[in-house]
C-alpha cells in the first residue's frame, strides 16, 4: 500500500533505491548529492537494504566499483555531481560503450572555476554525448518514480545501457516535498529480478572491454548509438506501464498550455514550475505563452519535441550552462539542429539563467518571452543573452 511521506527529496531517491532493492552501492560524498549515499549506507548498516555499500577514496572509484559489480550481474547504484561527475568521467563513457545497466543520480551542480556548491547544468552538458540515457526531473515525487523506471530501463535486454538522473542541487535535493511511496510490494510487481545478459563468470570465462582496434572501433560506436537511439521505445514502453499501474505518466517532452501558443519557453529539471507560473500571469495578460518542458535528454525526443513546436512562431530556450565561443548554449544548439528545417518559421532566442544557483524570478521568465515576441516581430532572433548579469 503506497503512502504519503513529507521528507527531503535527497531521502526520497534513497529510499526508492531501497525499494528497488540495489544489490551494490558505490559512493563518495560530493555536496549536494551526500544525503543520497549518506542515508543509503545508514539503510545498510541497519540491515534496512541487503546490499554492498563500498565507500570509496573517489568517484572515480566509485564509478570504477560499479562497472565491476555490474559486470558480475549486481543491481548497481551510485550518485555524484559537480567535480565529482567530472573526475569519474572516463569511467562514465567506460560503463555505456560496456553496456552496463547501472543507475546513477547526478545532482546537478556548477563545474569549479570560480567554485560553486550551487545548482546549475553545467555538469550534465559536461557529459551530455558520454552514451548513457539522461532525464531531467522536475520535483521529488517525479525523482523518486524516476529511479524505480530506471532500473527497469537499464536492464531490460532490450536496452542495457546505464541511466542517469538529474536533479537540481539544492533546489531539489534538500528540499522538503511530499511524495507518494509506493510499497515494496508494488515496486517488486512492476521491477522484476536483475537477470543480466552477459555477465563475468568463472566458470564461463569472457572478455568484456578489450582494447578496440581500429578494425572494429568505428563498428562499435555505431552499435552503441543504435542501442541508445532504440532504447527510446523502451523508454516509452517503461513510462506508460508505470503510468498504467501507479497513475503518474512521464512523456518525453512536456507541455502547458501549448495548443494555441505563439510563443513558447522551453526549461528543464526545476525550472518547469516558476516558468508554469510565468505562462499563466503571461495569459493573464492576453498572451498566447505555453511552456516547453524537456525531460529526456538523451536519446533526445526528435519526433515529440517536433510535435510541441508545431505550432509556434517562437521559443525562449532557457540554458543553464554555457558553450564557450559559439552561438549560445548547449540546450539552444541542439534545438536549432532539431528545428533546422523549420528555421525559418521559428524564431529561437537563447538566454542563460540560473547559473550557480541564482535565481530566476517570475518578472524575468517573463522578459524572456517579451524578448522573444519582439524577436519574433522583427523576424530575427537575438544575440544569445545572460539574465540577470550586472553590468
Amino acid at each position: 500500500m503506497s503512502k504519503r511521506v513529507g521528507i527531503e527529496v535527497s531521502l526520497g531517491v534513497s529510499e526508492a533505491v531501497k525499494l528497488c532493492n540495489a544489490d551494490v552501492v558505490a559512493a563518495y560524498p560530493i555536496t549536494p548529492q551526500t544525503h543520497i549515499v549518506e542515508h543509503l549506507s545508514e539503510l545498510v548498516a541497519n540491515g534496512e537494504l541487503d546490499a554492498e555499500f563500498v565507500p570509496v577514496e573517489s568517484e572515480h572509484s566509485a564509478m570504477s566499483v560499479c562497472c565491476g559489480s555490474s559486470a558480475t550481474g549486481a543491481r548497481t547504484y551510485t550518485a555524484t555531481s559537480s567535480q565529482g561527475l567530472a573526475l569519474m568521467s572516463e569511467i562514465v563513457y567506460i560503463a555505456s560503450s560496456m553496456r552496463l545497466p547501472i543507475v546513477m543520480t547526478v545532482a546537478d551542480r556548477s563545474l569549479s572555476g570560480p567554485i560553486s556548491i550551487w545548482n546549475d547544468h553545467t555538469d550534465a552538458m559536461s557529459i551530455r554525448d558520454c552514451g548513457w540515457i539522461q532525464y531531467f526531473v522536475e520535483n521529488g515525487q517525479e525523482a523518486f518514480d524516476a529511479h524505480i523506471m530506471a532500473f527497469k530501463i537499464a536492464e531490460d535486454h532490450r536496452v542495457i545501457l546505464p541511466v542517469m538522473v538529474h536533479l537540481d542541487g539544492f533546489i531539489l535535493t534538500h528540499m522538503i516535498e511530499p511524495i507518494e511511496f509506493l510499497s515494496q510490494e508494488e515496486v517488486n510487481s512492476f521491477l522484476p529480478e536483475f537477470k543480466p545478459a552477459l555477465a563475468l563468470n568463472p566458470d564461463k570465462p569472457v572478455t568484456m572491454g578489450p582494447v578496440g582496434v581500429p578494425e572494429i572501433y568505428t563498428e562499435v560506436k555505431k552499435a552503441q548509438e543504435v542501442a541508445l537511439k532504440n532504447s527510446k521505445s523502451v523508454i516509452l514502453e517503461v513510462w506508460k506501464e508505470f503510468g498504467d499501474k501507479f497513475g503518474r505518466y512521464f512523456n518525453p517532452v512536456e507541455t502547458y498550455k501549448i495548443d494555441d501558443a505563439e510563443i513558447a519557453l522551453l526549461t528543464m529539471g526545476s525550472f518547469g514550475e516558476p516558468a508554469m507560473l510565468a505562462v499563466d500571469e503571461l495569459r493573464k495578460e492576453g498572451e498566447k505563452a505555453g511552456l516547453i518542458k524537456l525531460r529526456l535528454w538523451r536519446p533526445f525526443p526528435i519526433e515529440e519535441f517536433l510535435e510541441a513546436t508545431n505550432n509556434l512562431k517562437g521559443l525562449a530556450v532557457v540554458d543553464r550552462a554555457i558553450t564557450y565561443g559559439t552561438t549560445g548554449g548547449p540546450v539552444a544548439i541542439e534545438i536549432r539542429n532539431v528545428l533546422y528545417e523549420k528555421k525559418d518559421s521559428i524564431i529561437i532566442n537563447d538566454f542563460i539563467a540560473g547559473l550557480a544557483g541564482r535565481d530566476v524570478r517570475i518578472n524575468q521568465f517573463k522578459q524572456m518571452y517579451y524578448e522573444t515576441k519582439e524577436a519574433v516581430k522583427n523576424g530575427k532572433a537575438n544575440e544569445y543573452k545572460f539574465i540577470g548579469v550586472r553590468e
